[in-house]
């Protein structure tokens, strides 16, 4: 008998990388369970990479802040509304506990499941969750989600996280690239340039070239002025997440900032060192079957030889 599942996960980017090893536990472990997601137009792609994933359905909700009461906002809102409503689930789990989230599980048909009030980040959400769940804040995200999903469908998960993305890896060969993710969301988590040329340096030494992602227009201006002096270097041109993920996938080695990108890399199994700067990697350090280093701490860079020395570690992981 089908046991039909409603994700609720809309965003960000890291976030949902967080999320593909509970799709995977809920596959194993509920073999019959149908799978659907609910998710951030933008970030479309993500649940779709998902062999356990059925259904990606996309909501605009970053797009219609911007004009909430548009004519156009309000029909494409209607028929999302129509969409889900016209849709039964036996489960409608909210792995986000927002009210953004709440929004959309109270248009839902199904038994709805989340976390307690002592769980969510916004306690107020747990009210229109007709199952609550405990799961302490304070444990690294993969783990929380995984957490939340095993106790929603009473099963007890096991092993290494499994993120589904074996359609980037399987049959594919290494490069020799190093895949640098030199920007950020917020100017606090940036990295000193002296400290990036001093990597740059190592990784040309290692007989790598370089390749530097970037978002928008002036995460492409940072990138070029960082690597103006490094010929082996280039700025990728912006490209879809899919792409993305298929450059990650055969680097030798990911350095990166604190981006969901970067957690992507080590999702893929790619050695990924993470520069946490603003942040701390208590909740979201990266994960993945490959070597990873989460370095810094909110308001502690790392030093540019701790990340050197990281560098060095990813490199010789797969040469033994």
């Amino acid at each position: 008998m089908t046991t039909r599942v409603l994700i609720v996960r809309t965003s960000s980017l890291g976030d949902l990388v967080h999320m593909l090893p509970a799709v995977s536990d809920i596959a194993a472990h509920v073999p019959d369970a149908q799978i659907d997601w609910l998710v951030e137009e933008s970030f479309a792609e993500i649940p779709a990479w998902h062999p356990a994933v059925r259904e990606v359905i996309p909501v605009a909700h970053r797009r219609w802040r911007k004009s909430w009461w548009s004519s156009k906002t309000r029909a494409e809102r209607a028929a999302l509304r129509k969409s889900l409503g016209e849709r039964e689930y036996d489960i409608v789990l909210d792995m986000q506990a927002l009210m953004k989230s709440v929004w959309l599980v109270r248009q839902t048909r199904g038994q709805r499941h989340g976390l307690d009030r002592k769980s969510a980040r916004e306690p107020l959400a747990s009210f229109f969750y007709d199952i609550k769940h405990r799961v302490q804040f304070w444990q690294p995200a993969v783990i929380r989600q995984r957490k939340l999903a095993a106790s929603a469908f009473g099963y007890q998960f096991s092993g290494e996280p499994d993120f589904g993305l074996e359609q980037f890896t399987e049959g594919k060969e290494i490069e020799p690239y190093a895949v640098i993710m030199p920007s950020a969301s917020r100017d606090d988590k940036l990295w000193p340039t002296e400290d990036w040329h001093m990597v740059f340096r190592y990784l040309t030494e290692q007989e790598l070239t370089l390749q530097l992602l970037a978002g928008n227009p002036a995460e492409t201006a940072r990138a070029q002025a960082l690597v103006k002096d490094f010929p082996n270097a280039q700025v990728l041109p912006r490209m879809s997440l899919t792409q993305i993920a298929q450059q990650l996938a055969q680097a030798r080695v990911m350095v990166g900032l604190d981006s969901g990108l970067t957690h992507l890399s080590a999702g893929l199994g790619r050695p990924t060192i993470g520069i946490y700067k603003a942040s701390t990697p208590v909740r979201t350090p990266l994960q993945g079957s490959g070597y990873t280093a989460s370095l810094g701490e909110r308001g502690h860079a790392p030093s540019a030889q701790t990340v050197l020395s990281a560098v060095g570690q990813a490199l010789a992981s797969e040469s033994v």
